[in-house]
């Protein structure tokens, strides 16, 4: 359905986008990633056709946006960050002015709207001045302007920043049923919205394409199986001492008590390290036993931030507590006598 060939947006010498290329399905949810001044908005512009690209190719259903933009155009419905609303027009006012402004003939029109403010839940204030709406409904307004002429293919920027929990919830399943009849591109900060709704994801950093695919794949392709949580009954100081001296725990930080008399930890071990054999040892040892174990899989956060991070040892250790950084410390410091004592040697 979209096709976006070897991409590129200059401005002056620096490239903000830089020979992108990637391709969405027919009816595909598909999440566009990237930290600040990573290249995603200018994508995102340049999809809509509000900006030209400097070379590269941009295709929707076969048809080149900068060719054919008035075809390619109603093809597309776009919710920016801020959507563009007259907030002197109630929200009937406005959806029949851009059924207007899109020339969506060929359709019902009162049906048409009726069935797209039913579905943003809109059609209770209908009536009523934008400008007197709150943040949230004015946001769902945007929504209901872009589904307007029932477009193949719909770009949503942060399509639920100022919606409560409730809101959201009820916006991401409309996006899911969406997605059955329309292509979808999803733009947000909320790494979780993009996990529950997008069957895929293309993460940009620095103007480039960092990773493109499912979640799940990508949890797959970038994990080395090393993280793990384990519930273990007994002292609390004693299990963060027994395991942060095994060889190879890069670090162990306690996630507190979950169930009575049982505390729940949080290991991580160097990359092709399997120290799960020693840790059952050490704590059978001490008469510490392990009641559950298992691997965390990666979060689209943990992916996002493996990916873009250009200190790995930053992700990896942005959650860490005091305690289990006293527990890599004393390593090192033990590590360092071990060294003089064979230098002397």
């Amino acid at each position: 359905m979209i096709e976006i060939k070897n991409l590129v947006k200059k401005y002056g010498e620096n490239k903000a986008v830089d020979h992108i290329s990637f391709t969405v399905k027919q009816g595909e949810i598909l999440g566009l990633l990237g930290p600040n001044g990573a290249g995603k908005s200018t994508t995102m512009n340049i999809l809509t056709g509000y900006l030209s690209a400097t070379s590269g190719e941009v295709l929707i259903d076969g048809l080149d946006i900068l060719d054919n933009p008035v075809e390619t155009k109603k093809k597309i419905g776009y919710l920016p960050e801020m959507p563009p609303l007259y907030t002197d027009m109630t929200v009937r006012e406005y959806l029949n002015f851009v059924f207007d402004l899109k020339k969506a003939g060929g359709t019902d029109r009162k049906k048409h709207l009726a069935e797209i403010m039913n579905a943003v839940k809109i059609t209770d204030v209908a009536d009523r001045l934008i400008a007197n709406l709150s943040k949230g409904y004015k946001q769902r307004v945007g929504l209901a302007q872009a589904m307007v002429g029932n477009p193949e293919v719909l770009i949503l920027d942060e399509p639920t920043v100022g919606l409560d929990p409730m809101q959201i919830i009820e916006i991401r399943d409309v996006i899911r049923k969406l997605g059955k009849h329309h292509t979808v591109i999803l733009s947000s900060h909320i790494l979780q919205e993009v996990q529950a709704v997008c069957e895929r994801v293309v993460i940009i950093n620095k103007g480039k394409i960092a990773a493109i695919d499912s979640p799940d794949n990508l949890a797959k392709t970038l994990s080395n199986e090393n993280k793990f949580s384990l519930r273990v009954a007994g002292d609390e100081r004693s299990v963060l001492d027994i395991i942060g001296a095994v060889h190879g725990v890069k670090y162990v930080k306690s996630l507190g008590r979950k169930e009575k008399s049982s505390i729940d930890f949080l290991v991580e071990a160097e990359p092709d390290v399997d120290v799960r054999p020693l840790i059952f040892n050490g704590l059978a040892k001490a008469n510490l036993p392990i009641l559950s174990m298992q691997a965390v899989d990666l979060s689209l956060e943990d992916i996002f931030l493996e990916v873009t991070a250009k200190d790995r040892n930053i992700a990896s250790f942005a959650d860490i507590d005091e305690s289990s950084i006293e527990i890599v410390a004393a390593k090192k410091e033990t590590n360092k006598e071990d060294d003089s004592d064979e230098s002397n040697l």
